[in-house]
This record gives structure tokens, C-alpha cells and sequence, in this order.
């Protein structure tokens, strides 16, 4: 290709999730609603937890981190795609197409280690219902506040390492023409869909730590609930093994819907991911598992509960 007809790309537009002009209302009601759930829920997760003196235990040590993290992803992703419900393309000058572009890579990095995060968070979350049930006389030895500082610690840095190589290989793309990406944000499969240069070697950093960042929580997840699941059966009371099974039916729900649409998502070849089946897949993992992960972890949990019902007490006190 002569030198004077090629172009790069200074800004990307969005195609969203659906091209139907009859659907972008309520799409754009459905999820506004979604969203204000989401933030209600997990930022008033975060604050029954700082207020509620019971619950500052390991296990809502690591659910708050958990509804942070929910709140952040969700947050990055559903107002732009709120806002691409209602507005249309605009002509943009070229330093406003730098800006753009400048956060766009921004967003791609902070999305990225948000998800996987929460990844590793899920897993941080098993080893402590292991500790809790199979161990109980050194849990509070073995999760001290100091331990469960490292883990949440660690769970941030290998989301922001993570995020850090993915965007430096996508800083590497050439990207000319094409610029809709065909997605309702900036994931790493639409963008190397319209890539001009080889994204080979993108495709594999992908897979290896796609499957790093699934395989391995879900090995410590598997192995907890191996161990947790044998602690059980060990016990000889109907009431007992009840009691053991409801404490962790929570997490294993949040970690059944996660890692489910996740796997989906990225544990295939580039080649055969379907664009409409990824944009499903994904609307599941952005949107509607922050939303339920504080309704999972409050409506079923007894501790959550009994919080919300003192701190209504005690505003009742007051007023």
C-alpha cells in the first residue's frame, strides 16, 4: 500500500450492544436500572460492613474488597454504554480524538484488572470458608488481619500486572480505517477483530492469561470445597451439615455465574468467538453479576441481616 494512502485510526466509535433503534429505550431503562441496583447494593454492602462491628470478620473483609471491585468494573463500563443508547456519533477534532484515545486506553487497562481481580478474589474467598470450616480453632491464627491484607493486596497487584501486559500488547497494534468496534465497550476481541498489523501474538497473551487468571482460582476453589465438602460429611448432625453448607452456598453461586460467563467468553479461539454470543457473555459479567453478588451474599446470609436490622434499630433510636 502507497505511504500517502494509508491512515491510522485516532479514535474509536462503538457500534453498542444493538443496532434496532426500537430497543435503545428500553435497553436504556433496563440497564440504567441494573446499574442504579448495582451501586446501591454494593456500596451499601461496603458501608453496613464498615459500620457493622460483627462484621468486621476475614469473610466480609474480603466481601467488601469483592463489592469494591463490583462497583469499580460496573461502574467503568454501564454509563458509556447508557450513554451510546441515546446519543449519536459526532464529528470530533483531533486533539479531542487524542483525549479519547488517551482514555480509552486508560479504561481498557482499569476494566482488565478490575475482572481480573475479582477472579482471584472469588478464590481468596474459598481458601477462607476452607480455613473457616476444616480449621475453625486456628482461623483466626491463620486469617489474621494482617494475611488477609497480603491476599486482597495480592489480588489487586496480579489484576494490575495483568491489565498492564494486555494493554502494552495492545499499544502495539496498528490499528488503520476500520475504527466501530463492534462491541458496547472496549474489550480485547473486537479490538483485535479491526486491527490492521498481526495480533498473534496478542491472541496467545490472551489465552495463557485468560486461563492463568481462570484456571487457577478455580483449582483453589475446587480444592477448598473438596476439603470443605469432606469436613462435612464428617459431621454427624443433620443441623450441623446445614449449617456448614448454607455459609458457603453463597459463594459458590456468585463463582457458578462468574467464572461460568467468563470461561465462556474467553476460553475459546479468536477464530470461532462469536461477536453476538460475546456481547451476551458479556453483558453477564459487566452488568448483571455486580448487581447480584450483594443480593446473593445479603438476602441468603443471616450476618447481613441481623446487621441491617440493628442499624435500622438504631436509626429508628435516634430519630
Amino acid at each position: 500500500m502507497a505511504e500517502g494512502n494509508q491512515s491510522t485510526v485516532t479514535e474509536f466509535i462503538l457500534a453498542g450492544l444493538t443496532n434496532k433503534p426500537e430497543l435503545q429505550l428500553p435497553l436504556f431503562l433496563l440497564f440504567l436500572g441494573i446499574f442504579l441496583l448495582t451501586v446501591l447494593g454494593n456500596l451499601g454492602m461496603i458501608i453496613l460492613i464498615l459500620l457493622s462491628s460483627h462484621l468486621h470478620t476475614p469473610m466480609y473483609f474480603f466481601l467488601s474488597s469483592l463489592s469494591f471491585i463490583d462497583l469499580c468494573y460496573s461502574t467503568i463500563i454501564t454509563p458509556k454504554m447508557l450513554v451510546n443508547f441515546v446519543t449519536k456519533k459526532n464529528v470530533i477534532s483531533y486533539q479531542e480524538c487524542m483525549t479519547q484515545l488517551y482514555f480509552f486506553i486508560a479504561f481498557l487497562y482499569f476494566f482488565l484488572a478490575f475482572v481480573i481481580s475479582e477472579c482471584h478474589m472469588l478464590a481468596a474467598m474459598a481458601y477462607d470458608r476452607y480455613v473457616a470450616i476444616c480449621n475453625p480453632l486456628l482461623y483466626n491464627v491463620t486469617m489474621s488481619y494482617q494475611i488477609c491484607s497480603w491476599m486482597v493486596g495480592g489480588v489487586y497487584g496480579m489484576g494490575f500486572i495483568g491489565a498492564a501486559v494486555h494493554t502494552f500488547c495492545m499499544l502495539r497494534v496498528v490499528f488503520c480505517k476500520a475504527n466501530i468496534v463492534n462491541h458496547y465497550f472496549c474489550d480485547l476481541f473486537p479490538l483485535m477483530e479491526i486491527a490492521c498489523s498481526s495480533t498473534f501474538v496478542n491472541e496467545v497473551v490472551l489465552l495463557c492469561l485468560s486461563a492463568f487468571n481462570i484456571f487457577i482460582p478455580t483449582l483453589t476453589i475446587l480444592g477448598s470445597y473438596i476439603f470443605i465438602i469432606a469436613s462435612i460429611l464428617r459431621i454427624k448432625s443433620t443441623e450441623g451439615r446445614f449449617k456448614a453448607f448454607s455459609t458457603c452456598s453463597s459463594h459458590f453461586s456468585a463463582v457458578a455465574v462468574f467464572f461460568g460467563s467468563l470461561a465462556f467468553m474467553y476460553l475459546q479461539p479468536f477464530s470461532v468467538s462469536s461477536k453476538d454470543k460475546g456481547k451476551v457473555s458479556s453483558v453477564f459479567y459487566t452488568t448483571v453479576v455486580p448487581m447480584l453478588n450483594p443480593m446473593i451474599y445479603s438476602l441468603r446470609n443471616r450476618d447481613v441481616k441481623l446487621a441491617l436490622n440493628k442499624l435500622f434499630q438504631k436509626k429508628k433510636f435516634h430519630v
